[in-house]
C-alpha cells in the first residue's frame, strides 16, 4: 500500500515513522562497522589490511545485489531478503570482530570480512526499495525519510566514540547487536511478494544479470557509470580522513566524521524543494561540484579547512547518489526497481568502490614518504579527478523529461510479466 490523501493522519504518520525507522536501525548498524574499520585495524596490528578491507564492500557488491535484488523482485518479498540477510550480516560482523580481536591473522579475518560483506552489500538497496514501493511521490517523501538514515549513521558513529570504541572490537560487537534488532524489526513491516511471472526465467533472470540490459538507455548508462566513477576518489574520505585528523590531533575521530552527516541531512530535506526547481542534471552537477570543494578544503591544511571539507561530504554524496536513486524510481518500472536500485550498489559500492579503495589506497601509499603523507598532494589530486568527472557528465548526460516509466519494457523482459507501476517493494 502506499502514502496516499485519503489515508488518515494517523495512518499516514504511522506508515511514515515505520519507513523512517528502518532507515535509522540499519544505517545505525552499518556506520558502526564501516566508519571506525580502520581505525580498529590500525589498532589491532592489521593497518596492511585497511584498503584490503574496505574493499571487501566492493568485491561482494559485484556479486550480492543483482542476486538478491532479483529475489527481491521475482520472487520472495523484500521485507523477507532483507530479513535473512540482516541475522547473517549479524553473524558474519560479530566473527569478523573476533577474529581481529584474538588475531586470528590476516587470511582468516580477510575471509571473514568478506562474508560479512557479501552479505551486509544487497541490504541498504533492499530497505530503498522496501521504502520507495510505500511513497506515492518519491521526490517528496524520500528525501525526510532517507535523512532519518543519515541520523542512524551518526548515532552510530557517536555509541562508538561515546564508548571508546574508535578502535577496539567492540564497534563491531555492536553493531552485530544492533543488526539483530533490524531483522527483528522487519516483522513489523508487511511483506508483499512481487508480482508473479508466468514465464520460466533464465538463469540470468534468476542472477539478475538482465538488469544490465538498463543500460541501452543513454542517460540511465550515465548515471549508472557516473556512479562507479564518481565513487572512487570518495572511497579516500572514510579511510583516510580519520587519519588525517589523527595526524593533526583530533581525538574521537568516529565522532568528528559525522559532521558529514549534518549537511547530508540538510541536503536530504531540501531535496524535494530541489526536485521541483531544478532539472536533475543541475542537481547531479552540484554534488559533484560539492565533492571537488570537499578535497580542495580538506588539502588545505589545518584542522579548520579538513573539517570543513568533511562537512562538505553530505552535500556531495546526497546531490548526487540519493538523485540517482530518486531517477531509478522515477524512471524504471516497479517490477525491475529492486534489480535497478541492485544495480546502482554494484556500479557504486561495487566497481567503483573495489577499485576506489584500492587506488585510493595505492595513490595514499605514493604520497607518503617516510611515515609522513603529503596531505595537501594527496587531496588536492582527488579534487581534480572529480572535475575531469563533472565535464564527462555534463556533456553526457542529456535529460529526456516527460518518460513514462510504464512505456518501458527492457528487452529481456519475460512474457507475462506485469509491467505497470505497482507496490512490488513490499
Amino acid at each position: 500500500m502506499r502514502f496516499g490523501r485519503v489515508q488518515s493522519p494517523e495512518r499516514w504518520w504511522l506508515k511514515y515513522t515505520e519507513l523512517a525507522i528502518l532507515f535509522f536501525l540499519h544505517a545505525m548498524a552499518m556506520a558502526m562497522w564501516f566508519v571506525p574499520l580502520g581505525t580498529v585495524l590500525t589498532a589491532n596490528g592489521l593497518k596492511g589490511l585497511v584498503a584490503a578491507g574496505f574493499a571487501t564492500s566492493g568485491v561482494s557488491a559485484i556479486i550480492s545485489p543483482l542476486i538478491f535484488g532479483a529475489m527481491a523482485d521475482q520472487r520472495y518479498a523484500p521485507v523477507k531478503v532483507l530479513r535473512g540477510l540482516a541475522v547473517c550480516t549479524s553473524i558474519a560482523m560479530a566473527l569478523a570482530a573476533t577474529s581481529i580481536g584474538q588475531r586470528w591473522g590476516w587470511v582468516p579475518t580477510l575471509i571473514l570480512m568478506h562474508v560479512h560483506a557479501l552479505f551486509s552489500a544487497p541490504t541498504f538497496g533492499l530497505s530503498t526499495t522496501i521504502i520507495l514501493s510505500r511513497l506515492s511521490d518519491a521526490k517528496r517523501e524520500f528525501g525526510p525519510i532517507r535523512a532519518v538514515a543519515t541520523l542512524g549513521w551518526m548515532a552510530g558513529c557517536w555509541l562508538v566514540s561515546g564508548f571508546h570504541f574508535d578502535g577496539s572490537c567492540g564497534a563491531g560487537y555492536g553493531g552485530s547487536i544492533i543488526w539483530l534488532v533490524v531483522a527483528a524489526y522487519t516483522f513489523v513491516l508487511p511483506a508483499v511478494d512481487p508480482p508473479r511471472s508466468t514465464a520460466r526465467l533464465s538463469w540470468k533472470q534468476r542472477l539478475g544479470l538482465d538488469a544490465l540490459t538498463l543500460f541501452k538507455n543513454p542517460d540511465t548508462r550515465t548515471v549508472f557509470l557516473g556512479a562507479a566513477i564518481y565513487n572512487i576518489p570518495l572511497c579516500a574520505f572514510y579511510p583516510y580522513s580519520p587519519v588525517h585528523m589523527k595526524d593533526l590531533g583530533l581525538n574521537a575521530t568516529t565522532a568528528w566524521m559525522t559532521l558529514g552527516q549534518v549537511t547530508e541531512i540538510i541536503a536530504m530535506l531540501s531535496l524535494g524543494a530541489l526536485f521541483t526547481r531544478w532539472r536533475l542534471k543541475t542537481i547531479f552537477l552540484l554534488g559533484m561540484t560539492f565533492g571537488i570543494a570537499r578535497f580542495a578544503f580538506c588539502g588545505l591544511g589545518g584542522k579548520f579547512w579538513l573539517l570543513a571539507g568533511v562537512s562538505l561530504h553530505g552535500f556531495a554524496f546526497a546531490f548526487y547518489l540519493i538523485t540517482a536513486q530518486i531517477y531509478l524510481e522515477q524512471r524504471i518500472p516497479s517490477t525491475w526497481r529492486a534489480r535497478a536500485q541492485a544495480l546502482l550498489s554494484l556500479m557504486n559500492s561495487g566497481w567503483g568502490a573495489l577499485i576506489g579503495y584500492f587506488a585510493c589506497g595505492a595513490w595514499h601509499d605514493a604520497a607518503t614518504t617516510d611515515g609522513h603523507t603529503n596531505w595537501p598532494l594527496f587531496w588536492g589530486v582527488l579534487a581534480g579527478s572529480i572535475a575531469v568527472i563533472w565535464v564527462w557528465f555534463a556533456r553526457s548526460y542529456h535529460g529526456r523529461p516527460g518518460v513514462d516509466p510504464s512505456t518501458f519494457v527492457p528487452p529481456t523482459l519475460p512474457p507475462g510479466t506485469p509491467i505497470e507501476p505497482g507496490n512490488a517493494g513490499g
